[in-house]
């Protein structure tokens, strides 16, 4: 197993999460913030769906000629000065990364925001060695003093109200400063004068990149509070992790990614801080770290390659696909037991923990297409769902009675006469348990969904019963 999670508990934390009424108040944020934020955003740039067609062609390049450009990132990188690790899982990134700390001789670290640590669980893996691992960034230093994994992958603390954080802060922090926990600005007050301090005594720092660019051997990283750039610039050491698929071509290309990243994570023309790295401090630079790792994390997604799975390696980690999911906008991110939640961590998953472990998330999906919608590299998820859903069938993992109600369904479905007698019996009797209500409050074998809402009553007839009526109607 490449990524730990705990998704095979989905349907219990799913339960737990709706009934809690504090987080379904929080994920009040998505509907009425960010969806609204990225249309707005996207109706102001006529070129977007064209950009959009640019992006999955340069995604799809890369990825057809991974091998090339990931040499030749480490060829720029190492004729600037840089080192570059290749690290074939979480075990190998978390080992050389700690070699990196130790030769540093490193007792504090300080942290950037990156989706690829909490998959490795750096922090952790550092703890257990004596080296103490602070996150920088806002949302991930909340649900770290919480003690929880990030609820989503771009706003990390989007499940905690105002409250929790202060008393969080009161937990961790002591008394309250002058001015109190009430405001928001406050609570972000206190924060950043804890967090300074820690900037300054680190000895290394950890960021993620965005994008890793071939040509120059540079990578990116794109954040709207600054923490990132004192993170790689004020220590003495700075380790960039990212996924071997970030890799791109060249600076153009990663700005065409960069253009519709910020629109689709969080309705902004351009991110606060748009962040380049090339190597270590050079001799004429005011500023910088003396040394410059990038650390390349394999950890499963070479095997998604030339798959049909490949497609959700374009994925630029936006977030615009949870935003507009009615699946994780009922439930959030904790629900779904991985660091990678909603439509992307339904296809995302299964891919590197197994669908054994993770066969619940391709399952959680109404397939209404809104992530397939608004993702902005294109990436077919509700088409990959269903090709997990597909092997989750073919391994005999699927519940035995969805397995006894298909193969029930097949019999009859191979045998036309019956399939169409047994159709237009069963349209029937529900048009008759509909009443005049015209819809039906609970249904045998169907709780799955008059649990939560009443059930249609069809009309009566069956499709082609209807087709051939209205073909005769003519």
């Amino acid at each position: 197993m490449t990524l730990a999670t705990q998704s095979r508990n989905f349907p219990e934390q799913v339960r737990v999460a709706r009934a809690d009424g504090n987080l379904q108040q929080a994920l009040g944020r998505l509907k009425f913030g960010l969806t609204l934020m990225r249309g707005a955003a996207v109706d102001r740039l006529p070129e977007f769906e064209r950009l959009r067609d640019e992006a999955a062609a340069i995604r799809d390049h890369t990825l057809t000629h991974l091998d090339h450009y990931l040499l030749r990132f480490e060829q720029a990188v190492t004729e600037r000065g840089g080192h570059v690790h290749f690290a074939v899982d979480a075990e190998s990134a978390n080992a050389i990364i700690l070699e990196i700390c130790r030769e540093a001789g490193a007792r504090k670290v300080t942290k950037g925001k990156s989706m690829v640590t909490e998959e490795i669980e750096l922090n952790e893996h550092l703890a257990a060695h004596g080296i103490e691992c602070l996150e920088t960034d806002l949302g991930e230093y909340i649900v770290q003093l919480r003690r929880e994994r990030p609820s989503h992958i771009v706003a990390p603390a989007i499940h905690v109200l105002k409250s929790q954080v202060a008393d969080a802060f009161a937990e961790h922090h002591g008394e309250a400063p002058p001015g109190g926990r009430d405001e928001a600005a406050s609570l972000m007050a206190e924060a950043r004068a804890v967090i300074r301090r820690h900037f300054l005594e680190a000895d290394v720092g950890i960021t993620g990149a965005n994008f890793a660019i071939a040509e120059t051997g540079t990578t990116v990283i794109v954040t709207n509070e600054g923490n990132g750039d004192l993170t790689q610039s004020l220590p003495k050491v700075h380790i960039a992790v990212t996924g071997i698929e970030k890799v791109v071509p060249t600076l153009e290309d990663a700005s065409t990614l960069i253009r519709l990243l910020s629109r689709s994570a969080t309705g902004q023309e351009a991110a606060v801080y748009n962040t380049f790295s090339t190597g270590p401090r050079r001799a004429e630079d005011p500023d910088g770290p003396e040394a410059f790792h990038v650390v390349l994390v394999d950890n499963g997604r070479s095997s998604m390659l030339g798959s049909e799975f490949q497609e959700m390696l374009r994925c630029i980690r936006c977030g615009a696909c949870l935003n507009h999911c009615p699946v994780y906008g009922q439930v959030g991110g904790q629900a779904y037991g991985s660091v990678y939640p909603g439509p992307m961590g339904a296809v995302l998953t299964p891919s590197l923990a197994g669908i054994d472990a993770a066969g619940h998330l391709p399952n959680a999906s109404t397939f209404c297409g809104a992530c397939e919608a608004v993702c902005p590299v294109r990436i077919p998820l509700p088409k990959m769902m269903r090709h997990w859903r597909e092997r989750e069938f073919e391994s005999g993992l699927a519940p035995r009675t969805q397995r006894l109600g298909l193969g029930i369904w097949r019999f009859a479905a191979r045998r036309p006469r019956l399939y169409r007698t047994l159709a237009a019996a069963g349209a029937r009797l529900l048009r008759i348990a509909g009443g005049r209500r015209g819809y039906l409050r609970r249904l045998p074998l169907g709780r799955g969904w008059t649990a939560w809402r009443d059930l249609p009553a069809p009309a009566g007839e069956t499709f082609h019963a209807a087709w051939r009526r209205r073909r005769h109607e003519r």
